[in-house]
């Protein structure tokens, strides 16, 4: 069996070059029955009330032309496009600055990285011809997203593109791009209903809020056995759409929120909310939003007394989180795309050749935007120049294995991988699977 260009970048590859290595056969992937791999005491209407119809469940599938275009005779490189926030801006989403700019940046290294180890090993292979990566910068104005997706599929001629993380700036750049044409592959929006846009050009490679949530209904109503659960979440998009699930998931499973409550971006006083929250004396608090504002909630509730498990999403695994909340930050658990303390030889090498490159450890979206801009190479390596072939490869992904683990894709190309726990433990994050965890003394 030939060696896939990707799995050899992503085992093998560092910064002094490419070594010899067997292919990696990836896990086998069940056709899922329910969209989004829903466990079934989760599934919408009950378990006794089969719907009407369902979605989702069938692959988007793209009948126009464009596989019969040759490739183009004469280019100087194979260009790829990335788009995220990299650069501080004003957002609509806050309705000041932006605030998203660490996460991307950490997407551009990732995709940068995967370039430059892509070119190690010749660039695109048929032709010798270098990968480039075009960047654009995702300012979190409403349209100029897909302003960037104009000027990326048109002027600069990219053959697919990266990106990018925003949900609101998401699904205005997969409308452009669905109009021009073009692959995307999605490696940092969490959103739910990102996938749910019955586009054929549209991939994303990242463990969504939805499996997220559900490791996290599972841990606290069945492995803990809690009720009472109060919410307080960011008053955005992201806190909004993204709690959704466990918000869902507590209603079917018996336990609707005592509370919603919403605070600003940037907010520094959760006073009144936490009042409010502690009157109705809760088993655990959830939290969706950015890692400062849910490391000042947890810090101000144990300032109250305020014991209570506390419950929240993948961006407050940080270090930022950790030196706010300080020794004692009490009981906290958050969902989490991958195992980033792996010691899958793909992970481990990726780490090193990363931590070399850009003086830093890689976060969730660095290995995401590096296996999806592999991914990417992979199917332009397969394709050829061709959008829709490059398209046509990108859809037909059944499994795929890189550093973040095994990808396991459902019908309309979401990646369906369970969700990983984090902990905070002796003052670190600790990582651990649903599926692993000891009984509660």
């Amino acid at each position: 069996m030939r060696l896939s260009f990707a799995a050899a970048l992503a085992i093998t590859v560092t910064l002094c070059g490419p070594l010899a290595a067997e292919e990696m056969e990836p896990a086998t992937s069940d056709q899922h029955e329910v969209y989004g791999a829903t466990p079934e005491d989760l599934l919408p209407y009950g378990r006794f009330t089969k719907p009407y119809k369902t979605f989702f469940l069938e692959p988007n599938e793209y009948h126009g032309h464009g596989r019969e275009i040759p490739e183009p005779e004469h280019i100087d490189s194979v260009k790829i496009g990335f788009l995220g926030p990299i650069e501080a801006t004003v957002s609509v989403a806050t309705g000041g600055a932006s605030h998203e700019e660490p996460l991307g940046v950490m997407m551009l290294h990732g995709a940068e990285l995967a370039i430059e180890h892509a070119n190690g090993l010749g660039g695109y292979q048929p032709r010798e011809i270098p990968y480039e990566l075009v960047v654009r910068n995702d300012n979190g104005l409403w349209g100029s997203s897909g302003n960037e997706i104009v000027d990326l599929a048109y002027n600069e001629k990219v053959w697919a593109i990266l990106g990018t993380i925003d949900g609101a700036n998401s699904h205005i750049a997969i409308r452009v791009a669905l109009k021009a044409e073009i692959p995307m592959m999605n490696t940092g929006d969490t959103d739910p209903t990102f996938i749910e846009t019955a586009i054929p050009w549209v991939c994303r490679n990242i463990t969504d809020d939805r499996q997220m949530s559900y490791a996290l209904a599972d841990y606290v109503y069945s492995h803990l056995g809690l009720e009472r659960v109060a919410a307080l979440r960011a008053n955005n998009r992201y806190g909004r759409m993204s709690i959704d699930e466990f918000r869902d998931a507590s209603t079917r499973l018996g336990h609707p929120f005592l509370t919603e409550l919403n605070y600003p971006l940037g907010a520094t006083d959760f006073s009144a909310q936490l009042e409010r929250i502690a009157s109705l004396e809760p088993d655990a608090v959830i939290t969706w939003g950015d890692s400062r504002e849910s490391a000042l909630i947890v810090k101000q509730m144990r300032e109250r007394g305020m014991n209570q498990l506390f419950i929240g999403s993948d961006r407050m695994v940080t270090g930022e989180f950790l030196a706010i909340v300080g020794n004692d930050p009490g009981r906290v658990v958050a969902g989490y795309p991958y195992d980033p303390t792996s010691e899958d030889p793909a992970h481990l090498t990726f780490v090193e050749a990363f931590t070399e490159r850009f003086g830093e450890v890689p976060d969730a979206y660095a290995a995401h935007a590096y296996d999806g801009m592999l991914q990417i190479i992979e199917s332009i390596e397969n394709g050829g120049l061709n959008r829709a072939l490059i398209r046509d490869e990108l859809a037909a992904a059944k499994t795929w294995h890189g550093v973040t683990g095994t990808k396991i894709y459902d019908a309309i190309c979401s990646n369906r991988s369970p969700a990983i726990l984090a902990f905070i433990e002796n003052g670190e994050w600790s990582f651990k699977s649903p599926d692993r965890l000891e009984p509660e003394g």
